[in-house]
This record gives structure tokens, sequence and C-alpha cells, in this order.
């Protein structure tokens, strides 16, 4: 099985469980988007991996009139275009597909948001440049995800740990690397914040439907880890740990 295919899998079957899980429905970063959408007033939004629309839901919230959901996952376009039914919100549709082949025209979107999404893409480039291509001049991106430590050891770990819950995992890249990939592809860094995110062991992995043998080989992989690594993601005795996420800001030069 490919990637995408093996993203389509995982998150098609586990579609219902990113609508009600609290780590995607809830957060201070969707306070920020519908504030940030209500004093841009964009005439086009673009959210990327859109999952099951909480991004899109935070703009409509914040007065967006043309919403496009964008993923991979039918299923998850599916999810979306039922919540924002029951929501009244007519302004978000629905669109499936890459990120890294985008069916949109040149300069076509004001503000493009990605939340919990980018770590998954298979070719971050090819998606940059798709993005820097359907971005309006001087328009908006909003990337939102989880970032990688810019200690390596605690970064290899983050990356091992994802990558054992969860087989469709690519990359947490640090804010370092999110700043360079994003001038190279002529996006001005604007603003950035970061906060710690707190995961509940046997719903993170239940979200995703981990199998049990790849569950045991991520309670070795944490026991087993150094201390100092332990203490940096707050680990619990329960499994349970904090990882970092960002806030990424960046205008279309």
């Amino acid at each position: 099985m490919d990637q995408q295919s093996l993203i389509k899998q995982q998150f098609g079957e586990m579609a219902q469980n990113y609508l009600t899980s609290p780590v995607h429905a809830r957060g201070a970063d969707l306070d920020k988007l519908a504030y940030l959408t209500n004093k841009l007033q964009p005439l086009r939004v673009l959210d990327l991996g859109c999952g099951a629309g909480h991004a899109s839901f935070a703009m409509a919230s914040g007065g967006a009139l043309n919403i496009t959901a964008y993923d991979l996952s039918e299923t998850m376009l599916a999810i979306v275009q039922n919540e924002a039914a029951s929501r009244g919100f007519q302004s978000i549709t629905t669109c499936q597909g890459p990120v890294e082949r985008l069916p949109f025209e040149n300069g076509l979107f004001d503000l493009i948001v990605t939340r919990f999404s980018a770590h998954h893409w298979q070719d971050m480039d090819a998606a940059l440049a798709e993005i820097a291509r359907v971005a309006s001049p001087q328009g908006t991106l909003v990337v939102i995800d989880i970032v990688a430590p810019e200690v390596p050891l605690y970064d290899t770990v983050l990356q091992s740990v994802e990558l054992l819950r969860d087989a469709s995992h690519v990359r947490d890249y640090r804010l370092t690397e999110w700043k360079s990939m994003l001038e190279k592809k002529g996006f001005l860094w604007s603003d950035s914040f970061q906060w710690k995110l707190h995961l509940e062991f046997n719903s993170w992995i239940t979200r995703i439907g981990t199998s049990l043998k790849r569950v045991e080989a991520l309670k070795i992989t944490l026991d087993e880890l150094p201390q100092e690594v332990k203490q940096y993601f707050c680990l619990g005795t329960d499994y349970s740990f904090s990882i970092d996420s960002a806030w990424i800001q960046a205008r279309r030069l």
C-alpha cells in the first residue's frame, strides 16, 4: 500500500473519532483562528488537510464567507459536510485530493490554513510549492502542527513514537525547518507561538486504531527512554505525555 492509500484507509476508518476528539475539537488556536479570520476578512479560504473540519468551523464562526475544506479522505469530507450543515455553516464546501496537487487556479486564496495535517504530507517541497502557487499576493498562511524539538535526541524520539503509533506519519518539523522551507517558497515569517499539547495515551492510540503489537512496542520504547527525555516529554506512569505544538503564520510575498 502506498502512502496516500495508507492515509485514506487509516483516517477513513477512524474519521468519526476526529470529530469528537478534544485534542482536535478544542484549543486556543481555534479561537485565534476565528479572530484572525474576522480581522483579515478574506474573500476565499483554503483549509488543507481539513480532517473533521474544526479549522473550517472556526473560520466560519469568524465570518469567512467562502471556505474550501480540502482533504485526501472522502470519509472525512463527508463528516465535514454533515457537521457544517448541522451548524448552519453554508460558507463551507469540500474538495478531495492530495496537497501536492491542488486543483485550484493561481493566486485564488487570501487565507490558507493547515491544522495537524502537515506531518502527514509525503512531499513537503511539492506541497509548499502548490500552497505558494494558489496563495494570493500578500495572502496569509497559517500552519498549526506538532513541531519537533531542536535537540536531536528529543527530535529522534518524537519521530519514532509518532511512527509507531501511526504508520502514515512522515515528520514533525522543527521550527527552524519550517522557517527555512517557507522562506524558500516566497513566504515571510510574521508570527509564531508554541504550547505543550498533553496526550492521554489510551485515547491517543484509540483515535487512530493503533494495533496491539505497535502499542506494545510503544510502551517498551517509552519505558526505555533516557531520563532526560522522559522529563522533557513529561512522561507519566500511564504513558501519557506532552509534545510541542506551534502556530506558524507567514505572508506571501
